[in-house]
């Protein structure tokens, strides 16, 4: 598993088939489309309503929490540690640092952000990563449920002002500057819980509920920071949607991009009666050959994948302009990588898809150029 900091949005005015449509059912009509399988509509199942309705609820409870402002104008509660402004700067610094080796162009892309919220942005980041390693790390080994629960009670440490260390500190700071709520970082956790207990999914709708906890969670953390362009007409819940959406695609790019790596470790994050559909198994994956039924399933894995990033892809000029541009150069760069399991000929089962530096690079006057991109009335 692989932790993304993205999100995007989606506008919810417009006219489809000669006739206005609510935002509500427009909402519903895109997600219908990305659920479903874009080539085949018998192939893959798509999510039941119940599952919809669980997710939605959660994302309703997060922007009722989160959306008070749009900038730092309002008043947080929160109990900010009692830190020299040097020792919290230190911190910002360290943040800094972190992502700047580990999520390069990401961390390019948040240059153009104001001061506070490049630093908000990288604490979140932090934060996730750790969050992330509790499973995939060098010490994963060590884990355990006492571990998570042991995390979740620093997590609300955090935001009572009660930092454990520097890099927490940092985290303690953002939450009293920006409207975050805790309950996308618990459902992070939730997340992590998930990893240690699972190891397969038995259909898609259970694997869309793993990634709205590992990924989808990360972009509806970042919406406060981000910000909303003051001219956008888009709704708050529409926004927080489409962030989701971002997370949601990022993740099953991560799980295809490491389908090999997955599997030497006894695990498997496709789902299985869509591996059944193709005559595919487990077996299938573990043998790591690229068969024509491989190369079919997988096909349709990315188109999915795509769909999400379609439903994401206007919301990006819904955001704040000073943050749209890591939000654009993150969203082409996943789409790089599907585009490189194409060029591997969709074997991901001895190959890692790469995208090579130069590429990233290009990313980045590309992601810069559609930053620019005012928000938009309108579906496509």
């Amino acid at each position: 598993m692989c932790i993304t900091l993205s999100l995007s949005s989606k506008p919810c005015i417009g006219v489809c088939n000669g006739s206005l449509q609510s935002p509500k059912s427009m909402v519903t009509t895109a997600r219908t489309e990305v659920i479903t399988a874009p080539k085949r509509p018998n192939t893959f199942p798509g999510l039941t309503k119940q599952g919809i309705s669980d997710i939605d609820l959660r994302v309703q409870e997060v922007v009722r929490r989160q959306s008070w402002t749009n900038s730092l104008d309002g008043e947080v509660n929160c109990r900010k540690p009692p830190f020299e402004p040097m020792f919290i700067d230190d911190a910002y610094d360290k943040c800094r640092n972190i992502c700047a080796e580990y999520a390069k162009t990401f961390y390019l892309g948040t240059l153009l952000m104001t001061k506070e919220r490049q630093k908000a942005i990288w604490a979140i980041y932090v934060w996730c990563r750790r969050t992330d390693e509790l499973v995939d790390g060098p010490n994963a080994e060590y884990m355990s449920p006492a571990v998570l629960e042991r995390w979740e009670e620093r997590l609300q440490d955090i935001f009572e002002g009660r930092p454990y260390d520097m890099l927490d500190a940092a985290l303690s700071d953002t939450v009293c500057n920006f409207p975050l709520d805790t309950k996308p970082f618990r459902d992070m956790i939730e997340g992590m819980r998930m990893d240690t207990r699972k190891s397969r999914y038995e259909s898609f709708q259970e694997l869309y509920l793993y990634c709205y906890y590992v990924a989808g969670t990360v972009g509806l953390m970042s919406v406060p920071v981000m910000g909303i362009a003051p001219e956008s007409f888009v709704s708050a819940y529409t926004i927080y949607n489409a962030a989701l959406y971002l997370g949601i695609g990022n993740q099953l790019t991560n799980i295809l991009r490491d389908v090999g790596e997955d599997a030497l470790r006894g695990r498997v994050y496709l789902p299985q009666d869509e591996l059944a559909q193709f005559g595919l198994t487990d077996k299938d994956v573990f043998s790591r050959k690229v068969t024509d039924a491989w190369r079919d399933f997988m096909k349709e894995q990315i188109i999915r994948a795509r769909s999400f990033f379609n439903l994401a892809e206007e919301g990006a000029s819904q955001l704040d302009k000073d943050s749209r541009w890591p939000v654009w150069s993150s969203l082409m760069l996943y789409r790089k990588i599907l585009d490189a399991i194409e060029d591997n000929d969709y074997d991901n089962l001895t190959k890692r898809a790469y995208v090579g530096r130069t590429k990233k690079l290009l990313t980045l006057p590309l992601g810069y150029t559609r930053a620019l991109s005012k928000p938009s009335l309108y579906l496509r």
